[in-house]
């Protein structure tokens, strides 16, 4: 056994906690919080210690995979696909253009570097379509945010007097620092607060000072009285708005008209209840807040973010510590340049609002199944499963089997891959150098590369998704050697030898299309311990130091311009754990604000038309008399990364959440038999009473119904929540779907 203890992270959300990792040969013999971690400081959830089943799955993929005529896969060397699927791909972008070429993926919750590469090879070969697991959740929030501030904000819960969690329970879904002592802490301080919005009573609303609990899919109602309170009685920031935000009296006249107490007996809510949350926040001196999938995925989704945001700009809540805060991002994970609907892009033949660059994903199979002559034709999937994680599973499946060339780059042979003409295997993430991008905290925000921990399996060939990128890009002639060349010997020379070189170099539009993988052929060789991956992070970390030099040298790094973008990236290289790059001093967040006049603006004539015509109310047809919540985190449920059901120690195969009450009017009792139809199909579950579900109300959790091989052959455990969905069922401004209100139907199972 290893005694020695190895800095990693957890990939399992977004938080990516730092970890330690201790070896018995190639597996995980123990793992721990990394107390040198900036961020989580030693913390992590009980997740992170089954990551075994991750690393050493029995579905890994050894070899490159190529389909034959009978559908079969057989094996093939690097140099063969890399040829083919070069060719492939070139011969779609010839005969129907680059447009027809799609890109999916490019990093699920941790291994965003390998990501950062694939947009040079999609770019050679003049694609310009994309989309990721970000549009089935946050393009709606986005867009918002977008128009409202030109940027996006993070809640500060460390400091804040009240934190607002809207569709959130932080304390399974993570997505804050160290959230669970976080929450624990805001519930024992009797000078802090916490409002919880969610139809269930999750772990964080039992912890909460006030819990409204609404009716599923009321959402919209909910936060339109919440701030109707806020104008009706009075109770918004008038002198803080007069100086700081547009749009006021345009948002104020359709919010006086809001019928309170109505939406109030629509959602569920006591009026009185709504009214004291308002007011509690209008009092505090500082409020952060998390909005997450429960409003994300469900009714009026865009809306319920424009509403969450007016709520805490009508209040003052930005640009202070305790309050909300447009983080410094070291790479461009979201963009922002949109300024009006004018600005909007659309996809090709549903023509769906593009939102930060991408695509929303229940569009997908419409781009695809169709005789249109821009529909796509050729996709490459990267580290992301679309076949299982995409609303209506079946006729994504068709879509991606009507395709001319499907290429799949992962780790395990998932359900997307087993529908690809080539399978391309990539070290897991604890074999290769990586990172998460997912880097959103202010004042003080880190970013961490974290080295292997171990090497790939002996007897595998394997490529990192950089060197993949690197042979594509070469293959199509979008790179030669007598380019690279000038550049490396510049490497030998020194960083500032190199930057001169490098841009000069990129001045020449088709190199700089593949300039991230240009820096991984000529800057990467020369970086230690074999972190030629983290070459891209290069141009990252000299782009933010020139943004925000004030904020990286008082992260602790020294230096002037492109000296100080290097020292940064040395910090980055030299720290494991992981280093703080930026630290904010209070109210510099306005200095972030992205509309060309620096104003906040409140008034978005679109989504305050949808508030005024909201109506009385979500109706279900008798045919469907249950709310179906698609994908609920649970203590054992995780991204699909964990393919092997024995990491679960509980609830193996994911149970059938309904009330008491339900369950006795169908006749159902604890551990019976349930079938849940929707307009999309039926599964099976097994029943678990619970009186955190209001009537009406169930449950099935994410990250189920993935095969498996087992002794008797491949096995599926668990209902998958997309055989239950329809794509058409989605937000009409962003395309989010909505999970977390499907009709359905439950019935007894004998």
């Amino acid at each position: 056994m290893d005694t020695e203890w190895r800095p990693s992270a957890c990939v399992l959300c977004a938080c990516n906690c730092g970890i330690e990792i201790r070896l018995d040969g190639r597996r995980f013999e123990r793992i721990r919080g990394d107390k040198a971690h900036p961020s989580s400081q030693g913390y992590t959830c009980e997740k992170p210690r089954r990551l075994d089943h991750y690393q050493n799955g029995v579905d890994r993929l050894t070899h490159p995979l190529r389909r034959r005529p009978d559908g079969t896969f057989e094996q093939v060397t690097w140099d063969t696909a890399i040829a083919e699927i070069a060719a492939r791909f070139s011969a779609v972008r010839d005969a129907h253009g680059g447009e027809s070429i799609f890109y999916y993926g490019g990093g699920g919750q941790g291994n965003h570097l390998g990501g950062s590469y694939s947009g040079a090879f999609m770019r050679a070969l003049g694609a310009k379509y994309r989309s990721n697991a970000l549009a089935q959740e946050k393009t709606g929030l986005f867009w918002v945010s977008d128009r409202m501030l030109g940027n996006t904000v993070s809640g500060d819960f460390d400091h804040c007097e009240v934190a607002v969690f809207f569709g959130k329970n932080p304390w399974q879904s993570h997505g804050i620092p160290r959230a669970r002592p976080t929450l624990k802490e805001i519930a024992r301080d009797p000078d802090r607060f916490m409002i919880v919005i969610d139809p269930r009573r999750t772990e964080t609303a039992e912890l909460a000072d006030i819990h409204l609990q609404l009716r599923p899919g009321t959402d919209a109602w909910l936060l339109a009285a919440l701030a109707a309170v806020l104008v009706q009685e009075g109770l918004i920031a008038h002198d803080w708005l007069a100086t700081h935000a547009v749009g006021l009296d345009e948002v104020r006249d359709v919010l006086r008209s809001v019928p309170v107490a109505e939406y109030c007996e629509i959602s569920g809510v006591p009026e009185g209840l709504v009214r004291g949350a308002a007011r509690r926040i209008a009092a505090a001196a500082s409020v952060a807040v998390f909005e997450d999938l429960g409003v994300q995925m469900t009714l009026h989704s865009t809306l319920n973010s424009y509403l969450d945001n007016l709520l805490w700009l009508l209040t003052g809540n930005f640009g202070r510590p305790g309050t909300n805060n447009p983080p410094i991002l070291f790479a461009p994970l979201i963009s922002f340049s949109h300024h009006g609907p004018k600005r909007d892009r659309f996809s090709p033949v549903a023509g769906a609002r593009i939102i930060s660059g991408l695509v929303p994903s229940n569009v997908v199979a419409e781009e695809i199944l169709t005789d249109h002559p821009r529909r796509y034709r050729a996709m490459l999937v990267e580290t992301s499963n679309p076949a299982h994680s995409l609303a209506d599973s079946k006729r994504m499946r068709e879509a991606l089997g009507a395709l001319d060339l499907l290429v799949v780059i992962d780790v395990a042979m998932t359900e997307t891959a087993r529908l690809a003409d080539y399978v391309l295997p990539a070290p897991s993430q604890f074999e290769k150098w990586e990172a998460t991008f997912f880097n959103l905290e202010t004042p003080a925000n880190y970013f961490h590369l974290r080295p292997p921990v171990l090497d790939p399996p002996p007897g595998t060939d394997l490529l990192p998704e950089p060197e993949i990128h690197a042979r594509l890009c070469e293959a199509i002639g979008a790179l030669n050697d007598d380019q690279v060349r000038p550049l490396r010997e510049a490497a030998e020379r020194g960083r500032a030898a190199f930057a001169e070189a490098f841009l000069a170099a990129i001045s020449d539009p088709d190199l700089a299309k593949v300039a991230p993988v240009l820096l991984y052929r000529t800057l990467g060789p020369t970086l230690p311990g074999g972190a030629a991956a983290a070459a891209s992070l290069w141009a990252q970390a000299v782009k933010v130091a020139m943004a925000h030099p004030d904020a990286v040298r008082r992260a602790g790094i020294d230096g002037e311009g492109l000296e100080l973008g290097d020292r940064l990236f040395d910090a980055i290289l030299a720290n494991p754990s992981g280093v703080v790059f930026t630290l904010d001093e209070p109210g510099v967040g306005w200095d972030r604000l992205g509309t060309p006049d620096k104003k906040i603006h409140l008034a978005l004539p679109d989504l305050l038309e949808e508030l005024r015509t909201l109506g009385s109310g979500p109706e279900l047809r008798p045919e469907f008399p249950f709310v179906l919540s698609a994908g609920e985190r649970r203590a054992f449920t995780a991204n699909t990364i964990f393919r092997d059901p024995a990491w679960r120690k509980r609830d193996v195969a994911g149970v059938l959440r309904v009330s008491s009450k339900d369950a006795a009017d169908l006749g159902l009792s604890d551990g019976s038999l349930a079938r849940v139809t929707t307009k999309r199909g039926s599964v099976e579950a097994t029943v678990e009473i619970t009186d955190t579900l209001q009537p009406g109300h169930i449950s099935l959790p994410n990250g189920l119904g993935l095969s498996y091989p087992g002794e008797t052959g491949e096995v599926t455990t668990g209902a998958a929540p997309n055989e239950l969905t329809a794509s058409e069922d989605r937000d009409p401004y962003a395309g989010t779907p909505w999970h977390k209100h499907v009709p359905a139907r439950v019935e007894a199972l004998a």
